[in-house]
């Protein structure tokens, strides 16, 4: 590659960190048809050609809908870059830059939002775009207002967590992890999670065949299993009531034939390793964690094994 293709090149990465593939585009096409086959170039312009369309309609939205439509289409085109034959680091991040700080800005002008259910959900994307953009510090600054606001979402513990582990944190990390995958497995958007410490989990669980709900309910299990959700806090007087009320009504409910139990048995044996962490840290008799370990056994033997070994 000569030197004007890499200045060429250096040139379209700016104005795709900048939010314009169009000019992008353009730049990268000169630069074509002096270097044909050239693969980068080549890959820059297929991730120019896919926002080309996003980018044309976004101004046009409200605020909200401008951030929720890049964040959206993301997901899509990590999707369409993960079936290329090749992956080009630099035009992904130029890339990622562009449309993450564009959905910031977006998020950014509900700040003052009166609707704080929306003023919190601003907060947590804000948090989720520096995250992306790599500004961690800025990331939790903005995941604590939202937690401020709306305390307790699956969601926004989930982003604390991973962006405490790429901080270095790791053990905060784990409590935060644990704490939102037992909130609501299902609100957690795992294409999200960036840190290995979450992935490596997601991908081992995955490997298993689990996939969609499923697999974000199994996630928390093999996190006690693999020793990923290790570090553990005592829980409350009240929240001791609602975790036993919830294990109540979860068997109550798998004794319909007609329950979803790819989702239940999950919930109900990380709900019971709760309760098991419970008894252990409150110094309760064995007689009771006996019976729940029973109850694991009988809902999954798989399990129970890899628990009690």
């Amino acid at each position: 590659m000569g030197t004007q293709s890499e200045k060429q090149i250096a040139l379209a990465y700016r104005f795709l960190a900048s939010g314009n593939p169009k000019q992008a585009k353009q730049i990268l096409e000169d630069a074509l048809t002096d270097d044909l086959e050239n693969r980068e170039i080549i890959f820059a312009l297929r991730c120019c050609s896919f926002w080309l369309d996003t980018m044309s309609y976004v101004p046009s939205l409200e605020a909200f809908e401008q951030g929720e439509t890049l964040i959206n289409q993301w997901k899509s085109f990590k999707t369409f870059i993960s079936r290329e034959n090749e992956n080009h680091d630099k035009a992904v991040y130029a890339t990622c830059r562009g449309v993450f700080s564009l959905a910031l800005a977006g998020y950014q002008r509900l700040y003052t939002e009166k609707d704080s259910s929306l003023r919190a959900e601003a907060y947590r994307k804000s948090g989720l775009c520096y995250k992306k953009l790599g500004e961690y510090e800025m990331a939790l600054e903005s995941l604590q207002e939202a937690n401020s606001i709306t305390p307790g979402t699956a969601a926004g513990m989930a982003e604390m967590a991973d962006c405490y582990a790429l901080y270095g944190n790791e053990k905060l990390a784990k409590l935060l992890f644990r704490e939102a995958f037992f909130i609501d497995a299902r609100k957690i958007d795992l294409s999200f999670l960036d840190s290995e410490l979450i992935c490596l989990l997601i991908r081992q669980v995955s490997l298993k065949g689990y996939t969609g709900e499923a697999l974000q309910e199994w996630i928390p299990v093999y996190g006690v299993l693999f020793g990923v959700f290790n570090i553990k806090r005592e829980l409350s007087a009240p929240e001791v009531g609602k975790l036993k009320q919830e294990i109540f009504a979860r068997e109550n409910e798998a004794k319909d034939p007609q329950s979803d139990k790819s989702m239940l048995v999950p919930r109900l044996i990380n709900l019971y390793f709760w309760l098991i962490d419970h008894y252990v840290m409150s110094n309760d008799s064995c007689s009771k964690i006996n019976e729940i370990l029973l109850k694991i056994k009988l809902l999954s033997p798989e399990i129970h094994a890899m628990y009690v070994k």
